[in-house]
């Protein structure tokens, strides 16, 4: 369950067909052995790079293997650019932006791109704000304009975010409350964070849904929905020249805001002892949770804890599943959860407790593995693994336009303007060591930084648990 980017909600293939195609992957790589990431390794992206007058920025990648363009536009906010008492406003505009312009009437938008045999959603994370579009090529012109109409001109009507927000809240019951074991990102983030805003959700507390205020929302829209917060990607069967002028001539006239957009976030301040709590949910099973802080997605050590968390929980055969749930039977489930974002987040491991044992049985199973990436290598069948498993995700994961374009909107947004690493980050992880692996091991999984969070089935009216 490692998280290190984005995803978008379409354009990934599901089910029988992935499977089989990973697993046509998968065999040749394993044969191939610890080589084989370099000898399938796809070819490099390559892109155009521009800024145009307002500040908005603008990356190309030309692609005639299909007839079809993918338009992506990357708002740098997302719900970590939300202040107390604010939260869920990212999200909220997620939906709003769908909700009519000056010139496209509500839901218009998806409308006339599936009109035309296209696709078009948008996602929200705590990092970024993501739209796109995916039509055949010939209408790049109306997603261009689709997108630059929006940004310039939202319409903020009170019925409609009266109706958005009610969406949302039942969104969240859905998502979030209603769902089991639903809230524990929201409880683990919660209480690992003292100040910096990822210890909010990125959907809202539901108090500050009912809160929000119209006025509210459309002021964090004008401060970050803005020319020179954006990047916009256009990848597929285009010419580069004509998609530039075209990106110019829809977003060109947009003004650039004369305040500079705000990037006043709070930095959390390291965690110097143990930490350990036990709440109360109205869930079936305890959960016990070991969390601690890392790197932020990026960083140097960023590759080897990624690979770290592959090794303990990428699959049934990793350590965690195979430990804790096929040889003990401590747990019905256990993984890992490794946020590699923008700002440095958390790496924790989790386990729902098996009926017959013991939440102090879990917590010890989830440290011993934490202890043991500290005290002795990876073995080399392992990492060989976990390049496999890499190398096989990022291969998918480069099939079609959007996630071409994908890649190079994260690496241009997230990695701090850098364009070059959507492709130089295969390199990064290809030579992560074992020695890497148990370096940053003792350097974020030390006892005395550790969070353990136990939580706890609420009594039943019967009196029993």
């Amino acid at each position: 369950m490692v998280r290190t980017e984005p995803r978008p909600r379409a354009g990934i293939r599901h089910g029988r067909a992935r499977r089989f195609a990973a697993a046509c992957l998968v065999l040749p790589l394993a044969a191939a052995g610890a080589r084989a990431g370099s000898e399938v390794r796809p070819a490099r992206l390559a892109y155009t790079e521009s800024t145009l007058p307002n500040g908005l920025r603008l990356l190309l990648h030309e692609d005639h293997s299909t007839p079809i363009v993918n338009v992506q536009v990357w708002y740098h906010v997302g719900s970590k650019n939300e202040r107390p008492g604010r939260t869920g406003f990212a999200y909220l505009l997620e939906h709003l932006m769908f909700k009519g312009s000056k010139n496209v009437e509500p839901d218009q938008h998806t409308a006339l791109v599936s009109g035309v045999g296209g696709r078009a959603d948008a996602y929200t994370t705590e990092d970024v704000t993501v739209y796109w579009e995916t039509v055949p090529s010939q209408f790049l012109p109306m997603a261009l304009w689709l997108e630059a109409d929006r940004m310039a001109t939202l319409r903020f009507e009170r019925d409609v975010f009266e109706r958005v927000r009610e969406a949302v809240k039942d969104e969240r019951r859905m998502r979030v409350e209603n769902q089991p074991y639903g809230r524990l990102p929201e409880i683990v983030n919660s209480h690992a964070f003292t100040v910096h805003p990822y210890k909010h959700g990125t959907v809202g507390s539901m108090a500050d849904l009912d809160a929000a205020l119209l006025e509210n929302v459309r002021g964090f829209y004008r401060t970050f929905y803005v020319p020179n917060n954006a990047t916009v990607v256009i990848a597929g069967d285009i010419d580069r020249s004509v998609a530039a002028d075209l990106a110019a001539r829809y977003f060109g006239r947009i003004p650039r805001p004369t305040a500079a957009v705000p990037r006043d976030i709070p930095v959390e301040p390291p965690q110097t002892s143990p930490r350990r709590l036990t709440i109360e949910e109205s869930w079936p099973q305890p959960v016990v949770v070991v969390a601690h802080h890392v790197a932020s997605g990026g960083h140097p050590d960023s590759y080897p804890l990624h690979m770290a968390s592959r090794i303990l929980s990428d699959g049934p055969s990793a350590r965690l599943y195979r430990r804790l749930v096929y040889e003990t039977g401590i747990a019905l489930s256990a993984a890992v959860v490794g946020s590699l974002t923008e700002d440095p987040n958390l790496f924790y491991a989790f386990a729902v407790v098996q009926p017959g044992h013991t939440v102090d049985e879990a917590e010890l199973a989830l440290v011993r593995e934490f202890d043991r990436l500290r005290d002795e290598p990876v073995t080399e069948p392992e990492l060989a693994r976990a390049r496999i498993q890499f190398t096989r995700d990022y291969v998918l994961g480069r099939e079609t336009v959007q996630q071409k374009a994908s890649a190079l909107a994260h690496a241009a947004v997230l990695r701090r303007g850098d364009v070059a690493s959507a492709d130089a980050e295969f390199d990064r992880f290809q030579r992560v060591t074992a020695a890497d692996i148990q370096r940053v091991a003792r350097a974020y999984f030390a006892p005395g930084t550790r969070l353990v969070i136990t939580v706890t089935p609420k009594l039943a009216t019967g009196g029993v648990k």
